[in-house]
């Protein structure tokens, strides 16, 4: 039977900003869930989005009580689902605070080997944050690269972390001018295998590519803590054939050259699922949850989805989920599962009734 667990509102945000808990999202604010991440004690934790809009305010209000506002929220429950500590995190509105945590785009959470709470943002932001979330205790951050500005080279490690079962980190990090944009956009996956910790940041060897030619990098592109073959990422340098080589859908109308890496999960120790699909596709549009092991060697794909019935781009449901040898993953139209070698498990269950595009 499934449990629902309260997404806390800390008592301070709601009487500063004087905000409705009883008010519809019609009325211009909204909480909205964005990761979760279990520790091994059995604590877990959920990372949630809530901001206020009102079209008729003006930027700079003075009054709390009126202005627009939007902050993050990390939130430690215990397995019974009891909130045992909240922490207010990333507010991106004028006259806010500076938080501690380095923000970003598709904010992930990952509980480390050590206990420490990983938080990770584009590109390549990763901030460390105590277990019981009283501090940050260290921030690897970057504004990334882009066109017509100065670079700056900051001290980036990785969009988003998953830790294998022997607690290897399996890590996106990302690259300027992936798909001959001029910016810095998820590219590489990889494996580090010593500690994150916040005096020590590891080498990631990289074990696939997605773009393999990245358009109009310079020596300043390269990532030394991002390896391959011995040499940092960046150039010429980068696994291939690249997964959009070897996954390169037979239409060519689903625009797979318009594509976009989602965050990978650790099937086992040296198997990983990595979610791949057609940026601006429909439903029917070109989408795979490649396989690839810690050699940078392409083994299939997970099998038996249709691109039209099962399609996660209803929805745009694309997470996949790993654990006990098994994939998962779960959109409007059932809830998937595979074994460790990328079979269509019998029990996996598409539901009857399909909806719209």
């Amino acid at each position: 039977m499934p449990h629902t667990f309260p997404l806390v509102l800390p008592d301070h945000l709601v009487d500063d900003h004087r905000i409705d808990l009883s008010a519809p999202y019609s009325n211009g604010w909204e909480v909205a869930a964005q990761d979760v991440a279990a520790a091994p004690c059995g604590d877990f934790y959920a990372l949630y989005l809530v901001y206020r809009y009102t079209w008729n305010v003006a930027e700079d209000e003075p009054d709390p009580a009126i202005a627009n506002f939007r902050y993050r929220i990390i939130t430690r429950y215990s397995p019974d689902g009891d909130p045992l500590a909240t922490a207010l995190i990333c507010p991106s509105h004028p006259g806010a605070w500076k938080s501690a945590v380095a923000d970003g785009n598709e904010m992930t959470l990952c509980v480390l080997p050590d206990g420490l709470l990983s938080v990770n943002a584009r590109p390549d932001c990763t901030t460390l944050i105590a277990p019981d979330l009283s501090a940050a205790v260290a921030a690897y951050q970057t504004a990334g690269r882009r066109a017509f500005e100065p670079f700056v080279p900051g001290d980036p490690f990785a969009s988003s972390i998953d830790a294998t079962p022997s607690g290897r980190l399996l890590c996106v990090t990302a690259e300027y001018g992936v798909q001959g944009y001029g910016n810095t956009l998820p590219n590489i996956v990889g494996v580090a295998d010593g500690p994150l910790t916040p005096h020590h940041k590891p080498s990631v060897r990289a074990v696939a590519s997605f773009d393999p030619e990245p358009a109009r990098q310079t020596e300043d592109d390269l990532r030394s803590h991002v390896r391959f073959d011995g040499r940092p990422i960046g150039l010429h340098n980068r696994p291939r054939p690249s997964l959009r080589e070897i996954f390169a859908p037979r239409s060519s109308g689903s625009r797979w050259d318009l594509h976009e890496l989602l965050r990978p999960a650790a099937l086992s120790d040296d198997l990983f699922v990595v979610p791949m699909r057609a940026r601006r596709g429909t439903r029917g549009g070109a989408f795979a949850f490649a396989l690839v092991n810690d050699q940078a060697e392409s083994a299939g794909r997970l099998q038996g989805m249709d691109p039209w019935k099962d399609s996660p781009f209803t929805g745009e449901c694309f997470n996949v989920a790993a654990g006990g040898g098994h994939a998962f993953h779960l959109n409007r139209y059932g809830l998937y599962a595979w074994n460790a070698t990328g079979s269509w498990r019998s029990n996996s269950a598409r539901t009857t009734r399909r909806s719209s595009p």
